[in-house]
C-alpha cells in the first residue's frame, strides 16, 4: 500500500467554507474579506471589538534543535489544536506563512504534515495572500526612498556610507548578499556597496508581528532607523516621509489570515520571521484575535526552544503582555539518536544508548522553558521506526526531570493521536502554575542581556565581540535604545554558533560579530557566528522538481 504525500492528503481534505470556519469562533460573515472559498482576512474593526473579552489560555509549541531527521514542530502545532477540539475545548490554532525561499530551497513549507496539516496546503506555501510580497515591497519602497533622497540633493545630510537599510527579496540567492547599486553613471544615482536580505529578516515583517493596530503599524515604521549623517545623527523613515505609503501598501497584509486544519479546527496564519535570524513568533494581532475568540490558542515558535522559544518569551510575550499557559518540547526518537551521535544513514537501527545520550539536548530545552516559570509536556512525535525500548528511554529520561513525555501519532491519526497530549496540556493550563517572567528585565545593559541569553540559554562560557560592537551598543544605551530585548541571530541547529555541535554542549564561544538596531519593531539584532540573513540555496534546491502536472496541479511540493 502505497503512502499518500503531504499534498494528496491536503489535495483530499473536506473543507468547510471559511464562513463556517469563522462561525466556529464567533466570526460573523460581514467581519471575513475572502481570498476565494477557503481562506479570509479578519477585518480589523471587528478585532478592535474583541477588546473587553477575556483571554483564552496561550500555549505554545517548541522543539529540541532541529536535525535532518525530523522533529514536527508545526506538524504537532496542529494535531494538538484538533486534539483540543476533539476533547470539547474550543481551540484556535496561530501559526506563521512560509516563506518561498526555503520552499523551493531545502526546508519545506510550513503547513503541517500527514493527516495534522492546515489547508489550503498549495496557497499557503506558495503566495498565500500576498502578505510577504506586500512587505517586500513596502521595505523596498523605503530603500528607493533614501536613494531618490540623496540622489535630489540629500537635504538631510545623509552619509552615503553609513546608510543600514539594506533591500529585501522573499527567495534564497546567496548573490545578493553584497552588491553594489548605483553605477552607469549620475543619472543612476550614487554608487554604493549594500546587499539583500530574504524577507522574513526584514525590519518591517517584524514590525507587522509585533503591531498592535495599524495606527501602531505606522508608527514604528516611521521609528525606524535607516541611516547616519556625517556626524552620526540616526535617520528615521519618518524623516524621509516614507512611514505612510508604506503603511498603505501594509494595509490588506496587517489584516489575519483565516484557514482551517484537516479536520476544521480554525486556523489563524499570518507573519513569518525566521527565529534564527528574526524573533520567530506568528504575530501579535493574530494571537490576540484567536485568545479572545478561543479557549485555547495553540501557537508555535520557530526551530528550536533556544531560539524561537526565548524570543517567544523575552520579545513577544513581554512586548504584548501575553502569559503562556503552558508550554509543549516537540522531540522525535529519531532526532535525539542524531543528538546522540547517530548518523542519519543509522537511525533506523535501535539504538537506546544513543537516545539517552540525544536527551541532554531535550533536558536543556525542559529547563530552559521552565526558567521562564512555564510549565512543560513533552511530545513524542512518533515515526513508525520507533521502538519500545527507544520511547521507554525517553519516557524515563523526562519523568526524571519531573515532566510527563506523551506519545503523540497526530501525523498517521490526525486530532484523535493527540488526544492525550491536548488533555495533559489541559491539565497543565488549568492547573494554574504558569508564572511567567521573561529572562531578564528592560533595564539591564544591552551587552549584558546579551550575556545573559548566552550564559543561560546556551550554556556558554564566554561572549565575545569586537570594540566596535561593544561602542555601538553603548551609543544605543544613550540614545535611549538600552531598554530594548535583544534577538539573537545564531545557527538553529546547535545551543552553540557551531552548526555540527550537536546535543547539549557546554562552555563555548559565542561570538557576536554585528549588532543592527532594529527600531521599530523594538529589539537590537545581536548577529553571532557564521549566521546569514539571506540564505542560498542548497546543492539540490526543491525548484528543481516543482512543477505542473498535465492537469496544471503542482507537483514536487513536499
Amino acid at each position: 500500500m502505497s503512502v499518500r504525500t503531504d499534498l494528496e492528503i491536503a489535495r483530499a481534505a473536506r473543507k468547510l467554507p471559511i464562513q463556517e470556519i469563522g462561525a466556529r469562533l464567533g466570526i460573523p460573515s460581514s467581519a471575513l474579506l475572502p481570498y476565494g472559498h477557503d481562506k479570509a482576512k479578519v477585518d480589523q474593526d471587528f478585532i478592535r471589538s474583541l477588546s473587553d473579552r477575556p483571554d483564552g489560555k496561550l500555549i505554545l509549541v517548541t522543539a529540541i534543535n532541529p536535525t535532518p531527521a525530523g522533529e514536527g514542530k508545526t506538524t504537532t502545532t496542529v494535531g494538538l489544536g484538533d486534539g483540543l477540539a476533539r476533547i470539547g475545548k474550543r481551540a484556535a490554532v496561530c501559526i506563521r506563512e512560509a516563506s518561498l525561499g526555503p520552499n523551493f530551497g531545502m526546508k519545506g513549507g510550513a503547513a503541517g504534515g500527514g493527516m495534522a496539516q492546515v489547508v489550503p496546503m498549495e496557497d499557503m506555501n506558495l503566495h498565500f495572500t500576498g502578505d510577504f510580497h506586500a512587505i517586500t515591497a513596502a521595505h523596498n519602497l523605503l530603500a528607493a526612498m533614501i536613494d531618490n533622497h540623496i540622489y535630489w540633493g540629500n537635504a538631510l545630510d545623509i552619509d552615503e556610507r553609513r546608510i543600514a537599510w539594506r533591500r529585501v527579496m522573499d527567495m534564497n540567492d546567496r548573490a545578493l548578499r553584497d552588491c553594489v547599486v548605483g553605477l552607469g553613471g549620475v543619472s543612476n544615482g550614487y554608487p554604493r556597496q549594500t546587499g539583500f536580505d530574504i524577507t522574513v529578516a526584514s525590519e518591517v515583517m517584524a514590525i507587522l508581528c509585533l503591531a498592535e493596530d495599524l495606527a501602531d503599524l505606522q508608527d514604528r515604521l516611521g521609528r525606524i532607523v535607516v541611516a547616519y549623517t556625517r556626524d552620526k545623527r540616526p535617520i528615521h523613515a519618518r524623516d524621509l516621509k516614507a512611514e505612510g505609503a508604506m503603511t498603505v501598501l501594509l494595509k490588506d497584509a496587517m489584516q489575519p489570515n483565516l484557514v482551517q486544519t484537516l479536520e476544521n479546527t480554525p486556523a489563524f496564519v499570518h507573519g513569518g520571521p525566521f527565529a534564527n535570524i528574526a524573533h520567530g513568533c506568528n504575530s501579535v494581532i493574530a494571537t490576540r484575535t484567536a485568545l479572545k475568540l478561543a479557549d485555547y490558542v495553540v501557537t508555535e515558535a520557530g526551530f528550536g526552544a533556544d531560539l524561537g522559544a526565548e524570543k517567544f518569551f523575552d520579545i513577544k510575550c513581554r512586548k504584548a503582555g501575553l502569559s503562556p499557559a503552558a508550554a509543549v518540547v516537540v522531540a522525535t526518537v529519531r532526532a535525539l539518536k542524531m543528538n546522540g551521535g547517530v548518523e542519519r544513514a543509522d537511525l533506523g537501527t535501535e539504538d537506546v544508548a544513543a537516545v539517552t545520550r540525544g536527551c541532554a539536548n531535550l533536558g536543556r530545552h525542559i529547563a530552559n522553558v521552565r526558567g521562564f516559570g512555564v510549565p512543560v509536556v513533552v511530545a513524542i512525535n512518533h515515526f513508525s521506526s520507533d521502538t519500545e525500548a527507544e520511547i521507554a528511554a525517553v519516557r524515563a529520561y523526562v519523568a526524571a526531570h519531573g515532566a510527563e513525555a506523551v506519545l503523540c501519532r497526530h501525523w498517521e491519526l490526525g486530532g484523535a493521536g493527540a488526544e492525550d497530549l491536548a488533555r495533559w496540556v489541559v491539565a497543565l493550563a488549568e492547573g494554574g502554575t504558569a508564572r511567567f517572567a521573561p529572562l531578564y528585565p528592560d533595564d539591564m545593559g544591552l551587552f549584558a542581556k546579551i550575556e545573559t541569553v548566552a550564559r543561560r540559554i546556551y550554556h556558554a562560557g564566554a561572549v565575545v565581540a569586537d570594540k566596535a560592537v561593544l561602542a555601538q551598543l553603548a551609543t544605543w544605551e544613550a540614545a535611549g535604545y538600552g531598554n530594548l530585548p535583544v534577538c539573537m541571530a545564531k545557527t538553529q541547529y546547535s545551543f552553540s554558533t557551531d552548526p555540527t555541535l550537536r546535543g547539549a554542549p557546554e562552555g563555548h564561544t559565542v561570538p557576536v560579530r554585528e549588532v543592527r538596531l532594529s527600531a521599530g519593531a523594538g529589539f537590537i539584532v545581536a548577529i553571532c557566528g557564521e549566521i546569514m540573513t539571506m540564505p542560498g540555496l542548497p546543492r539540490h534546491p526543491a525548484a528543481e522538481t516543482i512543477g505542473l502536472d498535465a492537469a496544471g496541479q503542482v507537483e514536487g511540493l513536499f
